[in-house]
């Protein structure tokens, strides 16, 4: 599935160069079993060139349709190819990760990145028949059965606590199913390296993990980075800060966020679960190392023991 195979580049170039005149050569940048960038110079600046793999084919088509949408919130999209799955965006600036991942930067986001998921959920269903992951709330109690039945990074009392919750997390799951939130697309990768400042101006790359889901479970990742690079403990009032500004586009209440995270760490782990499975052999083990991580967390959050 490694789509540096698929990329002629001489092709590459020229398909670029007709939209973009002047670029120069692409030169490789990141390759990874779901995509391969490059980045070449122009006249104007950067531009950005991914290739992604078959299971991330859906991608393409949805960035350019959130781009066109929201270009004040996604990178800003140049040109796409939704059969060779090709992509070409602008400079988007510097990651968050770069100037520290300010919880500032955020409270600005988040809203934005709201109103983004209160405005796509009239295209929820366009969305999946053009190949965006289904994990709606009320597919979750059977890939949650199937999440316990996969090979886990865990331990045989955890596989087995985690196989007795089954139950209370179909209840969960029927609860959330009930809270008034539509079902819109969610990025599933939130974090400070797939955020970007330039001019002042933050926005969202990278939808290759996109599902269509309860909105809320975009924070999942988000409070995840604030802990382990930041070093925010989960009582730290920042999180409720950032609740809060990402409910009011919603109108939503607290009890709603708190559910959905609770229920959202194991919709990330079935996520997990998939890109896992679509993994060479070779690849698995330094993948359960992050993998390992979530689990954990889906399961402390599962218990009501973290924001």
């Amino acid at each position: 599935m490694n789509p540096v195979r698929d990329v002629d580049l001489d092709e590459a170039e020229r398909w670029i160069r007709a939209r973009v005149p002047g670029a120069g050569p692409l030169r490789r940048v990141q390759s990874e079993p779901w995509g391969v960038v490059y980045r070449a110079q122009t006249e104007h600046g950067l531009v950005w060139f991914k290739a992604c793999a078959a299971r991330q084919a859906f991608e393409v088509a949805l960035t350019a349709a959130l781009a066109d949408r929201w270009p004040d919130v996604v990178t800003d999209v140049l040109a796409s190819d939704d059969d060779r799955r090709w992509l070409l965006m602008a400079h988007a600036g510097r990651p968050l990760l770069e100037i520290a991942n300010p919880p500032e930067q955020w409270l600005d986001l988040l809203p934005r990145y709201a109103e983004l998921q209160v405005g796509e959920t009239v295209h929820a269903a366009a969305h999946l028949d053009r190949g965006v992951p289904d994990l709606r709330v009320e597919r979750l109690p059977a890939r949650f059965e199937a999440l316990v039945r996969s090979p886990l990074p865990l331990d045989a009392a955890e596989t087995a606590a985690l196989a007795a919750f089954a139950p209370r997390f179909g209840e969960l799951c029927d609860e959330l199913a009930h809270d008034g939130i539509g079902a819109s697309v969610q990025h599933d990768d939130l974090h400070p390296f797939n955020v970007y400042l330039r001019g002042g101006t933050l926005r969202v790359l990278d939808w290759g993990d996109a599902s269509i889901a309860h909105p809320f479970f975009s924070l999942f990742e988000t409070f995840r980075f604030l802990e382990r690079i930041n070093g925010f403990r989960p009582d730290d009032p920042w999180f409720a800060r950032l609740r809060d500004a990402y409910l009011e586009p919603w109108g939503a209440d607290p009890a709603s966020f708190d559910l959905a995270l609770r229920v959202g760490g194991f919709a990330h782990a079935i996520a997990w679960v998939d890109q896992r499975d679509a993994l060479p052999e070779a690849d698995r083990a330094a993948f359960d190392v992050g993998f390992d991580e979530v689990l954990r967390l889906a399961i402390r959050r599962a218990l009501g023991s973290s924001p």
